[in-house]
């Protein structure tokens, strides 16, 4: 069933206007919020929770390395690699 989680909870549907994936507004070309809701939502597709790389599997590598500057910026450590 689909955003069901292991332990029963479901997920409301996101509000239109909203991100399906990760329930916040941002710019298609931007990464998922790893909010709560991303966190679940991402869990019942694949198994294990996000990452800021499986956040930003859908952006360009540009954006990518742009993020990833900014989070390491912030003393956020991103494993993986940019292609």
């Amino acid at each position: 069933m689909k955003n069901k989680t292991e332990s029963g909870m479901f997920l409301a549907p996101p509000k239109k206007g909203t991100c399906q994936q990760c329930a916040t507004e941002h710019e298609e070309w931007e990464p998922h919020n790893l909010c709560l809701y991303y966190h679940y939502h991402f869990y019942s597709q694949h198994g294990h929770f996000p990452t800021w790389v499986d956040a930003m599997a859908h952006c360009t590598d540009e954006i990518k390395k742009s993020v990833i500057e900014v989070l390491n910026e912030h003393g956020i450590s991103v494993n993986g690699k940019v292609k």
